[in-house]
């Protein structure tokens, strides 16, 4: 099936970030996703679910681990079942990305 964020469901979350469901099945989630400036996300983990960010437009600040990793576009990062994380815009311009889950994070999350 082809999709793209004009076709898929979208949602809203965090600082006014947006959300397009690309795919999700119970072994892969994959989403597009934007954060204006400014936004940021809360920390927290996942106890079973990895996760990969990769940067379509701009600049992405990540806290992970207590260490901060400056991700620009076409570039991405690997985020490991249990590391403590979130995703902060720092920038003055919006930011989009694709977030991938394996497995989809359902009720995985833990907030810190």
């Amino acid at each position: 099936m082809i999709t793209n964020k004009n076709k898929a469901a979208h949602y809203t979350w965090g600082q006014n970030c947006d959300s397009w469901v690309l795919a999700d099945t119970q072994g892969l989630s994959v989403k597009q996703e934007q954060m204006p400036p400014g936004a940021k996300e809360q920390l927290h983990f996942h106890k079973n679910v990895q996760q990969y960010f990769y940067i379509l437009k701009g600049t992405a600040t990540f806290y992970c681990d207590n260490k901060k990793e400056i991700v620009e576009a076409n570039s991405g990062i690997l985020i490991s079942a249990g590391s403590k994380h979130y995703i902060a815009n720092e920038s003055k311009q919006a930011l989009e990305f694709l977030v991938i889950s394996q497995p989809n994070v359902g009720n995985d999350r833990i907030n810190l």
